[in-house]
């Protein structure tokens, strides 16, 4: 085994330990992550939420037995395989073992390390972006025309990931135009190609048709309560952040990519880049979309500066260089990850503040990161809903129904009494059983301040309760109530099945 093999098996190592332990046991699974792990027991071609894949490898977590484990393994291991790609491009574009290393650290020490703590499509997003590049690289300097074939299947499947991976086609395309490379538009394989990736995306485009163009509506939301609170120039500070200790070379591989000659040919990667963004700010995206962008250039940027560090003075540099992604990643530990308990974070707001994290997609600033008050307070509203639910008659004949789709699979993926939660919120849209004939009702409702739900519904039933709420005031579901109505007046399937139609019906108007 050679040195090179030791030192990319060690980094993967510290990889994979680095995910496991940048998490506090205080904190639960996120809230994104019980949606797509219940979606491995509604496995189809398509979601309203994301496309299929990420239901594939719930599906295999499911079979592992849906573990802690399990669950935050896919995600660190599409992190190890990106900075695998990382790697082989470096030694593709004849990087030495200074490059290797740099381009290493560049991607191990970065915002990877908080995205790859996540079971989201985001993490195999950015794989499949830096696969694709590889390939174009490959292609560029062998044109092979096999490499063509291989990218379609790449973007197909991230396609089936996340659609964000049209961005890199929509950046990447006016580059090619632009570039001695447009001659790629003469060869015939680049339409095979393109028909092949057409034909594996194919049955999700058929869903998304025969489901009325779910991804509109969904784009359309999100457009008016998240985008509309983000800001172009916030946009493009937190660019900066993402790979912060590795931004020098970043930096010097778009220099690199204008002026120097072994990459002469790879040029349309600067023309990307600058597209790409573009079109990112244009859309007034979530900053995180373009994080895919930049693990291809740190590559480029470790080659060409290993090269210009090895003559005279410079090469006094180099640890220098190493230093910097270390030195960086100490202030980073510190506040990037959710392993600082909640108490220490409301008491130390200011450094969480300066950097904008305790703002959330409302636009307002809160006790903690978003993304961390999403991680707590499910495992007790799951038991607390759980106790009601062993108090409640005939369950068999008992509905929990929540406002939104993390309560709802939360509780079922924490539920020790079997219960299967829906909502008319996101994909449980789809899986409401109407076979049964519900006459209680288990009401997951967010903060209701003057207990309306109470009101409204209790002269629907006999029996009409408050079973408990979320205590966890530093929880993002502080407040949550639990209602309970037992032994219906009114035939609930056919309010229910109403009121799944005219959501259906609004998703079909978008």
């Amino acid at each position: 085994m050679t040195k090179k093999t030791l030192i990319l098996i060690g980094f993967i190592i510290l990889k994979f330990v680095l995910q496991y332990v940048l998490i506090s046991p205080e904190y639960d699974l996120q809230r994104d992550e019980y949606l797509h792990l219940d979606q491995a027991h509604h496995l189809a071609w398509g979601y309203l939420s994301v496309p299929p894949v990420t239901s594939w490898f719930s599906y295999i977590i499911f079979l592992l037995g849906n573990s802690f484990f399990w669950i935050k393994f896919f995600p660190a291991l599409f992190g190890a395989l990106t900075l695998l790609v990382v790697w082989k491009t470096i030694e593709l574009l004849k990087g030495n073992l200074y490059a290797l290393i740099l381009g290493a650290l560049g991607i191990l020490l970065s915002c990877l390390l908080r995205i790859n703590t996540l079971y989201q499509p985001n993490s195999l997003d950015i794989l499949c972006w830096t696969a694709f590049y590889y390939i174009l690289i490959q292609y560029i300097t062998s044109e092979k025309p096999k490499w063509l074939y291989l990218a379609a299947v790449v973007f197909a499947f991230g396609f089936l990931n996340k659609y964000n991976i049209l961005f890199l086609l929509l950046g990447l395309i006016p580059a090619i135009l632009l570039s001695n490379q447009r001659k790629i538009v003469a060869q015939k394989e680049l339409y095979f190609s393109l028909i092949l990736g057409l034909i594996l995306i194919m049955p999700n485009l058929l869903w998304q048709y025969n489901n009325h163009f779910p991804i509109v509506h969904h784009m359309k939301e999100l457009a008016e309560t998240q985008l509309i609170n983000v800001d172009r120039i916030g946009f493009l500070k937190e660019q900066i952040l993402f790979f912060i200790g590795s931004l020098f070379v970043i930096f010097g591989a778009l220099y690199a990519l204008l002026v120097y000659k072994p990459f002469k040919k790879y040029q349309l990667f600067f023309g990307a880049f600058i597209f790409t963004l573009l079109i990112f700010i244009y859309f007034k995206a979530k900053a995180y979309y373009a994080i895919g962008l930049y693990p291809i250039y740190i590559a480029f940027g470790a080659v060409f500066l290993s090269e210009i560090l090895n003559n005279g003075w410079k090469r006094f540099l180099k640890p220098v260089f190493i230093l910097i992604p270390l030195l960086l990643f100490i202030p980073m530990y510190n506040i990037a990850f959710p392993n600082k308990s909640p108490e220490y974070i409301v008491e130390h707001p200011e450094k969480y503040k300066k950097l904008g994290m305790l703002r959330w997609e409302d636009g307002k600033d809160h006790h903690l990161p978003q993304d961390f008050a999403d991680m707590l307070g499910w495992k007790e509203l799951a038991r607390k809903t759980d106790s009601i639910y062993d108090l409640v008659p005939n369950k068999k004949e008992t509905i929990v129904l929540c406002d939104n789709y993390g309560q709802a699979g939360a509780i079922n993926f924490y539920s020790k009494k079997g219960i299967k939660a829906v909502s008319f919120n996101a994909d449980y849209l789809n899986w409401f059983d109407l076979d049964i004939q519900y006459k209680n009702l288990i009401r997951v409702k967010d903060y209701d301040e003057n207990n309306e739900e109470l009101k409204e519904t209790s002269p629907y039933f006999e029996t009409a309760a408050i079973g408990g709420q979320i205590t966890n005031r530093y929880a993002r579901e502080y407040g949550t109530t639990i209602f309970v109505f037992t032994n219906a007046k009114i035939n609930i399937n056919k309010r229910l099945e109403q009121e799944i139609n005219e959501e259906k019906s609004d998703i079909i108007n978008d």
